[in-house]
């Protein structure tokens, strides 16, 4: 039984949820933009970005109605706390902690917070997350998150984030995993709204061969 009730995690077009960790608020726009346009459904902004708060509340402004937005890097009830007031509805942590599971409960956030073993999963999912991060997912490998599913409640939300990128969607899809964190296969700083754009739909294409 949960001791915490989180949001739901959202139904999506595609389980893509792009990680832009380093960008500032004044070229999240157009990032934003291209990444939306090419199909993916969530966009989270680490808090080791510059100023990401700004940048979540100018993309949740503009795009929260129809793109899951929040932030990663989450680490104390107090972020949450700023990310809810920047209109943010996503929370992904590198982590399991109870304070910030208690914060995100009274948000009624989406939470996908990062687990490595099994006992972190039933942990996080005792606390309530909509779904669970396995962080990070190239030292894990699809099998042993497989074999780590076979023990969870049916039905829960698993990601695969850290080291993985279009090349895995197959590898990962074989084993039931079909929501992706991607980090720098979408986005590094100094990159433009066209490269994205251009990682971002080959990526979507990626996608919609092994899961469409």
């Amino acid at each position: 039984m949960t001791t915490n009730v989180t949001a739901k995690w959202p139904t999506m077009e595609r389980g893509l949820v792009a990680i832009l960790r380093g960008v500032k608020p004044d070229e999240i726009e157009p990032i934003a933009v291209a990444l939306i346009e090419a199909g993916f459904g969530s966009l989270e902004i680490p808090l080791n970005s510059p100023d990401p708060f700004k940048s979540i509340e100018k993309v949740a402004a503009k795009h929260g109605d129809k793109c899951l937005i929040g932030a990663g890097t989450v680490l104390t009830a107090e972020n949450v706390d700023q990310l809810a007031d920047a209109g943010g509805k996503l929370m992904v942590s590198p982590n399991i902690d109870e304070a910030v599971m208690e914060r995100c409960a009274h948000h009624k956030m989406v939470t996908m917070p990062g687990v490595f073993t099994p006992t972190e999963a039933f942990k996080a999912i005792k606390l309530g997350a909509s779904g669970l991060k396995f962080f990070p997912a190239s030292v894990i490998g699809a099998d042993g998150i497989k074999a780590m599913m076979a023990v969870l409640p049916k039905g829960i939300t698993v990601g695969a984030v850290g080291g993985v990128s279009d090349v895995d969607f197959a590898d990962y899809g074989e084993n039931g995993i079909s929501v992706f964190g991607l980090g720098s296969s979408i986005y590094k700083p100094g990159l433009s709204a066209d490269e994205i754009s251009e990682r971002a739909i080959k990526t979507v294409a990626a996608y919609d061969e092994v899961f469409g």
